[in-house]
């Protein structure tokens, strides 16, 4: 019996500390109508009561976006844009509340706390936001003429910022970056696979290009100026010629 045991361990790969923590299970990665969700963070019946239950309105604003593409960057630009005849730059709420705070997650957020919300006394226009690809959002979005603003972003940054931020949560300090890399390429990360996820709002944009901007992250970062006006523009809060001249889009 002793040698059968000895050989069945001798028989058996050793398997590294990082291709271990490359598992999407160990990172609690399961798949979801054909997407990964990461289920530490998000629930499916989360998921579920938001397509069942959620009522778009034509003037509902939703950022969507992968993790670490710019979602926090764009939420801060949506929300000041929006409020900016409300608020100075010296008492806007974003001073003192983080941008997930003012414009919450549906999926990671909302139904999480409540499975079927009263939202319709939320003023207008109600600001939301998701990571969930577009074939998954609800069918009252994809009915309405709400408006769906996506960044993406340079899938290699993305991977990056992703394997530091998932060593650190998941306490993997093993996890290489190759292994990251391999994963992603396989469509094992959270939300993923990136492209199916990208060119669904990508296409959307096509289609519906009144409905979906599609932005990058590049293209924010080498011309902040034309972007926030593009952004503006489409959610329908245009900079008029004289907050031009007095340098409010700077």
């Amino acid at each position: 019996m002793e040698s059968k045991k000895s050989s069945l361990a001798s028989s058996t790969p050793n398997i590294s500390p990082s291709a271990a923590a490359s598992n999407p299970y160990t990172q609690g990665l399961i798949q979801f109508q054909g997407f990964w969700i990461p289920s530490r963070h998000i629930l499916t019946s989360s998921i579920i009561s938001f397509q069942k239950y959620f009522q778009a309105f034509d003037d509902d604003i939703i950022v969507a976006s992968k993790p670490k593409a710019g979602t926090t960057w764009l939420k801060a630009l949506v929300f000041t844009i929006i409020n900016r005849h409300s608020y100075t730059l010296s008492n806007t709420p974003l001073n003192s509340a983080n941008p997930h705070q003012l414009i919450p997650f549906l999926e990671m957020k909302i139904y999480i706390e409540n499975s079927n919300p009263d939202l319709s006394k939320i003023p207008s226009p109600r600001l939301f936001s998701t990571h969930l690809p577009y074939p998954m959002l609800a069918d009252s979005v994809k009915r309405s003429n709400c408006r769906i603003v996506y960044i993406t972003r340079n899938p290699f940054d993305i991977v990056v910022s992703s394997w530091h931020f998932t060593r650190g949560v998941h306490n993997l300090p093993d996890w290489s970056l190759e292994d990251c890399f391999e994963m992603f390429c396989r469509g094992e990360e959270g939300f993923g696979p990136f492209w199916d996820h990208a060119l669904g709002y990508w296409n959307m944009s096509m289609e519906k290009p009144s409905n979906v901007l599609f932005m990058r992250y590049e293209e924010l970062k080498e011309d902040p100026v034309a972007q926030t006006k593009r952004l503006a523009e489409f959610l329908g809060f245009p900079f008029s010629m004289e907050e031009e001249k007095i340098g409010v889009v700077n």
